[in-house]
C-alpha cells in the first residue's frame, strides 16, 4: 500500500501520498497504519520525518494516536445529515421514499460508471463478494446476506472511481448499516426477497463485469425500485395484520362475555 518517498523530497511528501490513499477511499475510516518502524521502512524515510508527516495528518484531523493503541484513520465519513435530521426523518417514514429516489439516482449513475472505470482488481472484488452471497444464500444466512449487500454497494461505488460519489455513498450507506430508514433484515426475511435480491445483484456486478454502463444502470435502478416495493408490501401486510388482530382481540371478549 506505502510506496518509497523520493529521499529528496521532505514530510510533505508522505503526508501527500497518505491523503491521497484516504481520498481514494483505500484507507478507510478506523484503519490502523502500520507502527512507526514499519511504515518509515516502508516509505525509505527517517523516522524524524515520518513523525514530522504524522504531526501534520492529524493537525488536519484525518489520523489521531490512541495512547498504547498506535495510529488510525479518523472517522472520516460522518453523515450526511445532523443527529436531528435524522431523528425527524425516523419519525416521519414518508421520508423513504425520498431515500430510495436518491440512492436510486446516485447508484445508477455509480454502477454505470463503474461499468465504464473499474479496474481488474475492481471485478475480482465484485466477483468474491458475489460468490460470498451465493454460499451465504445456500446456507440460509441471513445475517451474512445483508452484511454482504451493502459491501457489494461499497465496491460499486468504489469501482466508479469518483471520489466525492464514493465519499457520499459511504455517508448514505452508514444510515443504512444503522438501519435509520428500514430494517434490511426484515427485507431478506421476506419470503421471495431472498432470491430475487441474489439474482438482482448478479445482474449488476455481470453488466459491470462487461462492460455495459446501460445495463449497469438499469439493474441498480431495477434493485432499488424492487427493495422499495417489496418493503413497502412488507409494510402494508403489518398494517392488516395488526388490523386482523384487533378485530380478533375484540371478538374474542365478546365471545367470552357471552
Amino acid at each position: 500500500m506505502f510506496q518509497p518517498v523520493d529521499h529528496q523530497k521532505t514530510a510533505d511528501a508522505v503526508v501527500e501520498q497518505i491523503e491521497n490513499l484516504i481520498l481514494k477511499g483505500i484507507l478507510h475510516s478506523g484503519d490502523r497504519l502500520p507502527p512507526e518502524r514499519e511504515l518509515a521502512d516502508q516509505l525509505k524515510v527517517s523516522r524524524p520525518v515520518l513523525r514530522d508527516a504524522l504531526k501534520i495528518l492529524e493537525q488536519r484531523k484525518l489520523i489521531e494516536a490512541r495512547r498504547g493503541g498506535g495510529t488510525f484513520v479518523c472517522d472520516l465519513i460522518g453523515s450526511i445529515f445532523s443527529e436531528a435530521v435524522v431523528q425527524l426523518i425516523a419519525r416521519h417514514p414518508s421520508a423513504i421514499n425520498d431515500y430510495f429516489e436518491f440512492r436510486r439516482g446516485i447508484e445508477g449513475q455509480a454502477a454505470a460508471q463503474a461499468a465504464m472505470r473499474a479496474a481488474p482488481s475492481d471485478i475480482e472484488r465484485l466477483d468474491d463478494i458475489i460468490r460470498q452471497m451465493q454460499a451465504a444464500h445456500e446456507a440460509e444466512d441471513v445475517t451474512a446476506e445483508a452484511l454482504l449487500d451493502v459491501e457489494l454497494h461499497h465496491a460499486v461505488g468504489e469501482a466508479a472511481h469518483n471520489v466525492v460519489m464514493l465519499h457520499t455513498l459511504r455517508s448514505c450507506y452508514r444510515l443504512l448499516e444503522n438501519g435509520v430508514f428500514y430494517n434490511r433484515g426484515r427485507l431478506y426475511h421476506h419470503p421471495t426477497a431472498r432470491h430475487e435480491l441474489l439474482q438482482q445483484h448478479q445482474a449488476i456486478a455481470e453488466a459491470i463485469r462487461e462492460s455495459d454502463p446501460a445495463g449497469a444502470r438499469r439493474a441498480s435502478e431495477e434493485h432499488i425500485d424492487y427493495v422499495r416495493g417489496t418493503l413497502a408490501d412488507a409494510e402494508l401486510l403489518d398494517q392488516r395484520e395488526q388490523l386482523a388482530g384487533l378485530r380478533r382481540t375484540k371478538s374474542a371478549k365478546h365471545a367470552a362475555r357471552s
